[in-house]
């Protein structure tokens, strides 16, 4: 373990909350005490509090991948086979915030996340939807609005995960096929993309070791994203710190735990929990609720 990593981790090892899984993803803290994730495979929506066994909450999920929630506490999931976006309220009504952009179908979302001003981003990979089933001819990076309206920002070869920078500056999208590489999207005060860059690369002959793909930011700016072998950190300038080593190579990862610093990584067929020093960015609806 690098010198820069062994100061990030509290300690080393990863523990395993539960298994016996197809695919975890969706990663996503509540803060009544408990994690959301999904089982891609299985089409199923879980909560799991530590120490206690993991509780089904939806089926039928659609391949259900990344998880946020928006500002009033209700879960946003991209349904990836059902290509679109939706939000469950606390009673379980699900409501679909997006489908289709200027009257054609999603492809397959993947990852979303909510910005402090409400909007929700989410990443719309092309690959996986055969090619005479693709309405769009291109895979994007979208935006809803707090009017529910549907703006492409971006689009990308193939965007997986996201997050934004603390000040909400720069969207990181990770690119997970052909080139492996985390983009970086600088944004304006009014969260128009002015410039994009590379801001890491992640390159991997191996993609059953994983591949850049879940994503989230601590308070400090440093980026941790899944991917070849394990979970890499990079420094706010794109310096790679190092390589969380977990059992199992994970998919996705979120900060949860009171304080916020303990990652909760989804793992393929296990979920584990790994404590951190430094916490991470705090969700908005975290803040408006408090």
């Amino acid at each position: 373990m690098s010198d820069a990593l062994s100061k990030i981790l509290e300690r080393p090892r990863a523990e395993r909350l539960a298994t016996g899984f197809g695919f975890t993803e969706g990663p996503l803290w509540h803060p009544d005490g408990f994690y959301y994730f999904v089982d891609i495979r299985a089409n199923t929506l879980f909560r799991v509090t530590p120490g206690q066994a993991p509780e089904l909450v939806r089926a039928d999920t659609g391949e259900g991948n990344g998880t946020t929630f928006d500002l009033q506490g209700r879960l946003v999931m991209c349904e990836g086979s059902h290509r679109r976006v939706t939000r469950m309220s606390g009673d379980g009504r699900i409501e679909v915030l997006a489908d289709r952009y200027e009257g054609k179908r999603l492809n397959r979302p993947n990852d979303v996340v909510c910005k402090s001003d409400g909007t929700l981003w989410f990443t719309d990979p092309d690959l996986r939807v055969p090619f005479a089933e693709r309405e769009l001819p291109y895979a994007g990076v979208y935006r809803i609005g707090t009017d529910g309206g549907l703006t492409l920002m971006a689009d990308c070869e193939y965007p997986n995960g996201l997050a934004f920078s603390p000040d909400e500056r720069v969207l990181y999208v990770a690119n997970t096929r052909w080139t492996q590489y985390v983009h970086a999207f600088e944004l304006d005060a009014a969260g128009t993309v002015r410039r994009r860059r590379i801001f890491a690369e992640m390159a991997s002959d191996d993609d059953k070791n994983g591949v850049p793909d879940g994503m989230k930011v601590d308070v400090e700016g440093r980026l941790f994203c899944t991917g070849p072998g394990g979970t890499w950190v990079f420094a706010p300038d794109g310096e790679r710190l190092g390589i969380i080593e977990t059992p199992e190579v994970p998919a996705n990862l979120c900060f949860g735990g009171p304080d916020l610093r303990t990652l909760f990584l989804t793992a393929r067929t296990s979920v584990y929990t790994l404590r951190v020093n430094v916490p991470g960015m705090a969700h908005p609806w975290y803040r408006v609720r408090a």
